[in-house]
């Protein structure tokens, strides 16, 4: 254990070294101040706290995937919520009826675990290992810092990814960042926030590398990595969802059709919808986790960030975001 991590009990020889190794390695690295209170370390080109930096280092020695494994990816505030809420039900659609359905009792959080946080329980893997097949996990780890045996193209478990423009990615954050400040922390001022963001000091940032690296794996591996950006989501919903749906291996029936299965997954899994049960209106907060249910949802527009965003500011993240992304066949137009 260090500074960095709470205290770990575990037998495995294996574990306790990747623990040592990692509480070793963080205080070397390149580290910056955080959106809260957390600080940022730069690890294999991205920033990240320390506890996701050793979530990432337990999966690569390890986690041993299945080829039905399905892994929901993001980069922060591009859409998490929804996409697990999505993917959860049109894998479980034939399991619920759709008046009683488990995202009406439990936030998607607690029903698509997140990958990085979850490696950690009780010192060891073990519990992902009990987990049944098909596992659905979340996760906002950078493609590339995945092991190869999950990446390659003899390993059969498939990515979701999805993300969003990046100056509403930016407010998004920023307004969630402020509600994790403790209120003895004077807020952070968006001015700070967008200079962090567009230097790359953002939560598993750089944004665009992040973007980049998952991109490229959906056009090299197209059966293993699907790329969904949360603007066409909300223009075509229900396209979107027979597309998820073709991906995993899952497509809808011609009854399933008639019965308009696809409608009723877009309309639970809505912002509207979302936000507006009372499980997701909650404020409560744990010690596991200092994020209520209800600060997972603000808006969900597109857009959002002509509210906030001077024409300067606009004007240098356009300038980023097409220097990033130039030539890849991709952008956010």
């Amino acid at each position: 254990t260090s500074k960095f991590f709470p205290i770990v009990e575990t037998q495995d020889e294996g574990y306790q070294k990747t623990f040592k190794n990692c509480a070793e390695l963080v205080p070397t690295l390149p580290r910056s101040k955080g959106w809260w209170l957390d600080e940022l370390f730069q690890y294999q080109g991205f920033w990240m706290s320390s506890f996701p930096i050793r979530g990432s280092m337990l999966i690569n020695d390890h986690f041993k995937p299945r080829p039905t494994d399905i892994i929901v990816a993001t980069s922060p505030k591009c859409g998490t919520t929804w996409l697990r809420a999505l993917v959860f039900s049109i894998i479980n659609r034939a399991s619920f009826d759709f008046n009683d359905h488990p995202l009406r009792k439990l936030n998607p959080q607690e029903l698509v675990l997140l990958f990085e946080g979850h490696i950690h329980k009780d010192g060891s893997t073990s519990f992902l290992d009990e987990l049944p097949s098909p596992r659905l996990l979340s996760t906002h780890i950078p493609y590339s810092l995945f092991p190869k045996r999950m990446t390659d193209d003899t390993s059969a478990c498939r990515f979701v990814y999805i993300c969003r423009d990046p100056k509403d990615v930016l407010v998004s954050k920023w307004h969630f960042s402020n509600k994790l400040r403790p209120k003895e922390v004077p807020p952070l001022s968006l001015e700070e926030a967008f200079d962090l963001f567009c230097i790359g000091v953002s939560h598993y940032g750089p944004f665009w590398d992040h973007v980049l690296g998952y991109w490229k794996a959906s056009v090299e591996s197209p059966k293993k990595v699907l790329f969904l950006t949360y603007e066409d989501v909300k223009k075509e919903p229900l396209g979107c969802v027979r597309k998820v749906a073709e991906f995993l291996g899952v497509p809808f029936s011609p009854e399933e059709e008639n019965k308009n299965t696809v409608e009723e997954i877009v309309k639970l899994c809505s912002f509207e919808s979302l936000s507006n049960l009372d499980v997701n209106k909650s404020v409560a907060k744990r010690s596991e986790r200092p994020v209520s249910n209800s600060d997972f949802f603000r808006k969900g527009e597109v857009g959002d960030w002509v509210n906030h965003l001077s024409p300067e500011m606009v004007d240098k993240m356009n300038q980023i975001t097409e220097q990033k992304l130039q030539g890849i066949g991709f952008n956010f137009h």
